[in-house]
């Protein structure tokens, strides 16, 4: 049963990870960010973080990985939020 409830949270993780790239591919071929959420990826991250700190109070394992892939993934369109709307001020502080 342990190796069912871990392919189970695998599969969770897995299906979480996929809307993020599409996400960011979004980000890179648009350049545009309006309308995300910085403040809801911050608290994905912290939702990923405290899994992290459960899996390692409660025995690391390999599912584990899937999580800090998450937390990669999700820092990755945080960062691409703060880059392109950056960008998006200084070009209308110039125009």
């Amino acid at each position: 049963m342990e190796v069912f409830s871990k392919v189970c949270e695998m599969m969770m993780l897995l299906c979480f990870a996929f809307g993020w790239p599409v996400s960011i591919i979004k980000s890179l071929r648009t350049k545009i960010v309006k309308g995300k959420s910085p403040a809801f990826m911050v608290i994905v991250i912290a939702g990923y973080v405290f899994g992290i700190i459960y899996k390692i109070t409660s025995g690391f394992d390999w599912v584990s990985y899937i999580y800090i892939f998450n937390i990669i993934i999700v820092g990755f369109d945080l960062f691409l939020y703060f880059y392109y709307s950056n960008r998006s001020l200084k070009q209308e502080n110039n125009l």
